[in-house]
């Protein structure tokens, strides 16, 4: 491994990052552009797990907006997860580099079910496993599924990847005065209520000693920046 701080990571990515100009869907080339970031992380020998989200193609709370019921609302949204889940894989085989897609509901036709210690096989072996459908329960969005799977591969850190740059006291894109944190420990994160995490995942992650380190996927490099030890976004730790 060439200076790499951490062996084992999680990276959880929202499915926006797969959608196109219009916020919605699988956009070919952003998949690849997305591909394109985990390769290089595979090709500095970490062992890389993804989880992602569903946010392209299913927003739950538009259901529950009109009555849905929650439960079914949320079996939709995995199901989501795993269309998101094969595309990346896709896109990762075409640059090159191994996969597995593992789901948390039975679906033997188009990806292995969850086992933990196949899982971490497949890491050992140098394969990017993409952990798709949530937990499989309702009532856990796809942070907390991270922290889980984080948790139960024996991972050294979750990366959050996301739009912003880090964890700020305010919306930077409507307050320009807001200040972003380089470090927050579990129960600042959770006090101040900050929403870059949901609870459940950022107390999953504080009862295991998970650190969270929270990054805008699109800055240059960054993934690698975070791998090699380099300060960027903001760590939750103790």
């Amino acid at each position: 491994m060439t200076g790499a701080r951490y062996k084992r990571i999680v990276v959880k990515i929202g499915g926006e990052s797969l959608a196109g100009a219009q916020g919605f869907g699988i956009d070919p080339y952003r998949a690849d552009e997305v591909a394109g970031k985990l390769s290089a992380l595979h090709a500095l020998e970490i062992e890389v797990g993804v989880v992602i989200g569903a946010g392209n193609l299913w927003r739950g709370r538009e259901g529950l907006a009109h009555g849905m019921d929650r439960a079914t609302a949320d079996h939709m949204g995995m199901l989501a997860t795993i269309m998101n889940a094969l595309a990346l894989a896709d896109a990762l085989e075409r640059c090159g580099v191994t996969t597995r897609v593992q789901t948390a509901i039975e679906m033997r036709a188009i990806a292995e079910p969850f086992i933990r210690l196949r899982a971490i096989r497949h890491l050992e072996k140098g394969r990017i496993v993409i952990f798709g459908a949530g937990t499989g329960n309702p009532y856990f969005t796809t942070d907390t599924a991270a922290a889980l799977r984080a948790t139960e591969i024996g991972a050294d850190l979750l990366i959050k990847a996301t739009k912003v740059d880090g964890v700020y006291d305010a919306d930077p894109q409507l307050n320009p005065a807001a200040h972003r944190f380089d470090h927050l420990n579990y129960l600042q994160a959770l006090n101040m209520r900050l929403g870059v995490m949901d609870s459940t995942a950022i107390t999953l992650c504080m009862d295991n000693d998970m650190p969270i380190m929270v990054l805008a996927l699109q800055s240059p490099n960054v993934l690698e920046r975070a791998v090699l030890g380099e300060a960027v976004g903001t760590v939750i730790a103790r």
